[in-house]
């Protein structure tokens, strides 16, 4: 339940991210880049201060050889990664700037192809908070909730903005990126449902979830803040993300 909880709370910053776009004030691409720049680093220092560390502390208690737990995370963070990217391969989907992607599917319809690529990256951030908080209940994952929900607020809002870009009424547009985020508490269920049945599957839970962010930092939200000119604006709000994160994450955790 915590972990259904915390995700469907850091799901529902998406709406509350999209809000400026009913109102009128929306912000500029640089203030959007850095906001998405944010959201990667916030994502980055989860990915290892809430989920491969302990990822790490929860194997080497089960093994005497000293390589064991390295090879089950690095084994899992590879495995997370792939999951993502064979989504990303077999499903259709578009993405803002690079057009569509996976198999042909011309017979959807341009708004469903935009909820399958937000499904696509914002599954495995409800994932992470579902495992973080069926690891270490509120404390294993107070801090992954808040840090990703940050995250959620700012990519809630660029992905409104991209809608109305494409001509969707501002209603609309809002609605869709609040939809996107509720994939989420689906992600935190089954991550948190995992672990609390299967302790033996912690260590690979945590480093999985940290494996799908990883990817979806390197392949989505990095290259789309560097794609206008705003490269500088989007590390300063990396840098600020992974610290700000760092420190909820010790002051919490």
């Amino acid at each position: 339940m915590l972990g259904f909880l915390g995700s469907l709370a850091a799901g529902t910053l998406t709406a509350v991210g999209a809000v400026p776009v009913l109102v009128g004030r929306i912000p500029s691409r640089a203030t959007r880049d850095l906001s998405l720049g944010f959201a990667a680093g916030v994502m980055l220092a989860a990915s290892f201060f809430s989920l491969i560390i302990p990822a790490l502390d929860a194997a080497e208690p089960r093994f005497d050889n000293g390589a064991a737990p390295a090879a089950i995370v690095c084994i899992a963070i590879l495995l997370g990664m792939a999951a993502v990217a064979l989504m990303n391969e077999k499903l259709p989907h578009e993405h803002f700037r690079t057009g569509r992607e996976g198999p042909d599917a011309a017979s959807l319809r341009r708004v469903w192809l935009f909820i399958i690529a937000i499904t696509i990256h914002n599954f495995p951030e409800g994932l992470a908070v579902g495992v973080g908080f069926g690891s270490g209940g509120m404390e294993g994952g107070l801090p992954l909730a808040i840090g990703i929900g940050l995250q959620n607020a700012p990519e809630g809002l660029a992905v409104a903005v991209s809608l109305m870009g494409e001509g969707y009424a501002k209603l609309r547009a809002w609605g869709i990126a609040a939809l996107t985020g509720m994939v989420e508490p689906i992600g935190g269920l089954l991550g948190a449902g995992i672990i609390t049945l299967s302790e033996p599957l912690l260590p690979w839970g945590l480093a999985f979830a940290a494996g799908a962010m990883l990817y979806v930092i390197s392949h989505e939200i990095i290259p789309e803040t560097h794609r206008s000119g705003h490269q500088n604006k989007a590390t300063l709000g990396l840098s600020i993300g992974l610290v700000l994160m760092l420190f909820l994450d010790v002051w919490l955790g």
